[in-house]
């Protein structure tokens, strides 16, 4: 029987995860959520498209990248109206992910990359990227897989049809086309309809949600009090042929972000003090050690 691709994370052993240390592989971790996607689409939507971007683009530079299994759980408190939603309490999900980063880089990864593919986590991933980026001796980005089609500006105007704002929100033009060509038996295809986003009728150029553009004063609210289906844009432009010219872009994009990444050397810190500080570092939260396995102190625990 054939040996798993040797990208995977998880199929390596523990001298292999040494080998790929040395190798200085870039570590991408697919983070998802487990929520409803309108009639059409299945709960794990936010969970397929970043781990199935992120494999397509470990088959283009399997030397450089590892890709682990998905968090599977996110920030989607705003969803519970719909049945099948799980919420992880925001600290909790933050917690998790910084914990999942100061792991990688106590073994001795370096680079790491969080693929979201729930919108709701961005604002909280890039908080633990910057965490892990501040409390760890690697570096960590956060970036949300359909950001990577906006990198090329050629792209979307050459692939969107649906209308800017709304088309592209959730369970929609995109979302549908990626899925379907990623695991089209799961979608049901006679369900597929658009579904209007309810504040938009105000017209206002403030309050208004796409995946490529909030208004500068929206308010994330309980989805159901906007959506009565749970989707959020024009599903019905969707096709499986679409889907794979994202899921190829995106790839594209990604491989070349981590080739970039790991190449690029790590920018030294600057400490500006004219007398070195004598307290330790704030940061809020229990002691942690340091690379050294010195304890930074907690200053509401007395420092």
């Amino acid at each position: 029987m054939a040996r798993s691709e040797s990208w995977r994370y998880e199929k390596l052993t523990w001298p292999e995860i040494n080998e790929a240390v040395k190798q200085e592989r870039v570590v991408v971790c697919p983070v998802g959520s487990t929520e409803q996607h309108g009639p059409h689409l299945p709960l794990d939507v936010d969970v397929v498209c970043p781990c199935g971007v992120a494999e397509a683009a470990a088959r283009q530079i399997p030397d450089q990248v590892l890709v682990m299994h998905p968090f599977v759980h996110g920030y989607a408190a705003h969803v519970m109206d719909f049945p099948g939603t799980t919420n992880i309490h925001w600290e909790h999900f933050i917690k998790c992910i910084v914990d999942i980063g100061a792991s990688l880089a106590y073994h001795g990864f370096k680079k790491i990359v969080f693929l979201n593919g729930h919108g709701s986590n961005a604002p909280n991933l890039d908080l633990a990227a910057r965490r892990v980026n501040l409390e760890t001796d690697a570096e960590c980005a956060a970036c949300s897989w359909w950001q990577l089609l906006s990198v090329d500006p050629d792209f979307l105007p050459s692939w969107r049809e649906s209308r800017f704002p709304g088309g592209i929100a959730h369970a929609c033009e995109l979302e549908t086309s990626v899925y379907l060509y990623l695991a089209e038996d799961d979608v049901r295809t006679e369900l597929i309809a658009d579904g209007e986003i309810a504040y938009h009728r105000y017209g206002s150029d403030f309050y208004y949600t796409d995946l490529f553009g909030h208004g500068p004063g929206n308010v994330t609210s309980w989805t159901a009090s906007y959506s009565d289906t749970g989707v959020l844009g024009e599903a019905t432009l969707a096709t499986r042929e679409k889907g794979e010219r994202a899921v190829r872009e995106a790839a594209r994009q990604l491989a070349r972000m981590i080739t970039e990444f790991r190449a690029r050397p790590k920018p030294p810190r600057g400490d500006h003090h004219a007398a070195p500080p004598t307290m330790p570092m704030p940061w809020g939260q229990a002691a942690r050690p340091n690379v050294h396995g010195d304890v930074h102190g907690d200053l509401s625990r007395g420092g």
